[in-house]
């Protein structure tokens, strides 16, 4: 049986166990209930054997030298009121016969040591079960052992002993089921701690990384103490993974740009076209390296930041005004102008406020990058059942949906610095708040509309 449950549940292997117990408690229930009620039977049939045989030894008296004896009828009548077996009976005195069956056996009457014995032999081709007892009786002055033999067959024990059997094989069968039942009850009950500190833990949101707390039984405190303790381990993790992103990025952005300013300064010197187009092929790997390496880098903090996302109540409308002020001098090198249409000053949002920060700016960048110079940026914020955050732009467009994958660019925007990774921040941050990233083309003419769509709470 334990092969069976080797690699089951712990429920069910404890269920499995506790209904063995139960079946072994059914079985001994089954062995004691027919031994004690057989028991009970003989007894009950030895009595009878034995009142029967004292009632006949008192109807035994001397007259004139010799024993007599009136056979009362109830002597032989209390046997029949339980069954319908046949009785025998015998009465001696000194080794004669004085009535009953001459070939009814004494059984080891030389043996006698008390003055009733019980015994079971056979008689007549049946099974009897017999008493013997001993009456002294006076004759002539003189004592002398009259013997009372009483028998009766076994038919009637036997159809009360497989009634017996059968009852106790029903209450053997029905103490197994109920035991089978109480063992199931049993091995949920005591798994329930531990199912409620699994529950607690799945509940949790990936930034509750609190410790588990509450009441537990003293075996499962070791497992709570191993769990928090991970717990503690993770959140360390998680802090010095946050610090290394923060400084990777500052570590990766700030020597890029100090080559790339270095190399616009030596451009500007040079006088031979030559070195001035490989110059600036420099600083276009650079630009290119920059801005990889950042989206990169922002694309690993909006992973992170979404495995431990912590929503806050914040205005929608002052990120998106904070990222168009600081894109704006940006566009200004384009002559693009960054119009805003915005149906009141408060979008009140529940959400991360640095991803949606990061989300933005992926897609107005996107926009400004891709627009063509002296045209105009639309961005609008309108809501209802949902928020629409949607960024117009007269740029060249795009040929498909498949713009949200990592690293996927379109093939008429190749002349372009470009990652492929900034509308796939932006979708991974629009999924974290519950919404997404739609894209489609521009209602007022050439371009595109992206629009990030997010669920109202």
């Amino acid at each position: 049986m334990r092969l069976l449950v080797k690699n089951g549940s712990i429920q069910r292997r404890l269920a499995v166990q506790l209904s063995l117990v139960a079946g072994i408690l059914s079985f001994g229930l089954f062995m004691l209930i027919q031994v004690v009620a057989e028991t009970a039977a003989v007894d009950t049939q030895d009595k009878i054997l034995r009142a029967s045989a004292i009632s006949i030894a008192d109807s035994l008296y001397a007259e004139n030298g010799k024993v007599r004896l009136e056979l009362p009828y109830a002597a032989l009548s209390m046997l029949g009121t339980i069954s319908q077996d046949r009785v025998f009976y015998r009465v001696l005195f000194k080794e004669k016969t004085l009535t009953g069956y001459d070939d009814l056996p004494v059984q080891a009457v030389e043996m006698l040591e008390r003055k009733n014995k019980f015994s079971t032999f056979q008689y007549r081709g049946e099974e009897v079960r017999s008493v013997l007892i001993k009456r002294s009786i006076a004759v002539d002055g003189v004592f002398s052992d009259a013997i009372i033999i009483v028998a009766q067959t076994r038919l009637g024990l036997n159809v009360i002993s497989q009634k017996i059997t059968r009852t106790a094989t029903t209450m053997g069968v029905l103490f197994f089921l109920f035991g089978t039942g109480l063992s199931v009850w049993a091995a949920h009950v005591a798994l329930n701690p531990l199912n409620r500190i699994a529950q607690a833990v799945t509940q949790r949101g990936p930034k509750d990384l609190r410790p588990v707390t509450g009441n537990s039984p003293s075996e499962l405190k070791p497992l709570v103490d191993a769990l928090n303790s991970f717990i503690l381990r993770l959140k360390s993790s998680a802090l010095r993974t946050e610090d290394f992103i923060s400084e990777a990025a500052h570590r990766v952005r700030t020597p890029l740009a100090t080559v790339r300013t270095q190399a616009e300064v030596i451009h500007r010197s040079l006088d031979k076209s030559k070195n001035k187009t490989a110059l600036r092929d420099m600083i276009r790997a650079l630009d290119e390296s920059s801005r990889s390496a950042g989206q990169l880098l922002d694309h690993a903090m909006v992973n992170f930041r979404s495995d431990q996302f912590s929503p806050s109540e914040i205005n929608l409308l002052d990120i998106l005004k904070e990222v168009c002020n600081r894109l704006s001098p940006l566009a200004g090198l384009k002559d693009i102008t960054i119009n805003n249409e915005f149906q009141e000053d408060n979008c009140l949002f529940r959400g991360d406020a640095i991803l949606l920060h990061n989300a933005i700016r992926n897609i107005l960048d996107n926009a400004i990058k891709y627009s063509p110079d002296d045209s105009i940026i639309t961005v609008k914020c309108h809501w209802s059942k949902k928020i629409i955050v949607s960024f117009e732009d007269a740029g060249r467009g795009f040929s498909g949906n498949e713009y949200t994958k990592r690293f996927t660019r379109g093939t008429n925007v190749g002349d372009v610095i470009g990652s492929g990774l900034g509308l796939t921040i932006a979708n991974e941050v629009a999924i974290v708040h519950g919404g997404f990233v739609l894209i489609s083309k521009n209602k007022k003419g050439v371009g595109s509309c992206v629009s990030l769509i997010l669920p109202t709470f």
